[in-house]
């Protein structure tokens, strides 16, 4: 999906969108940030630099500086999409966070959500 118009939207554009979601299911920003360092390794003054910065999903995970190698164990759909399935890296990203955000919406406990 070379292209797809979600690479270029910032990250900070849809993350209060994010905190939105999972707040209206009694969850809280700090476990949305927290699902979002174990993805993507950045600490909490880099995420908020790269929030500030308004930086696009496509450099957001291209400057991620440790993706979890434990992000293969996200499975299931999101958008109708089974996540192991989409070959495209960069869409393969967003969609484990996507399916993070759910997750933590869901009430899931974050010791599962983070795969421990």
């Amino acid at each position: 999906m070379p292209g797809h118009k979600i690479y270029a939207m910032s990250v900070a554009s849809v993350y209060p969108l994010y905190i939105k979601k999972v707040e209206r299911k009694g969850r809280s920003k700090d476990e949305v940030d927290q699902v979002i360092r174990w993805l993507t390794g950045f600490d909490q003054a880099a995420l908020e630099t790269e929030l500030d910065s308004k930086t696009s999903f496509e450099d957001f995970f291209s400057r991620a500086p440790a993706l979890n190698p434990n992000r293969s164990l996200i499975k299931g759909t999101i958008c109708g999409v089974r996540i192991e399935e989409i070959e495209e890296e960069t869409m393969r990203e967003i969609r484990y966070l996507d399916k993070l955000v759910d997750e933590l919406a869901k009430g899931r406990p974050m010791e599962k959500i983070l795969r421990n």
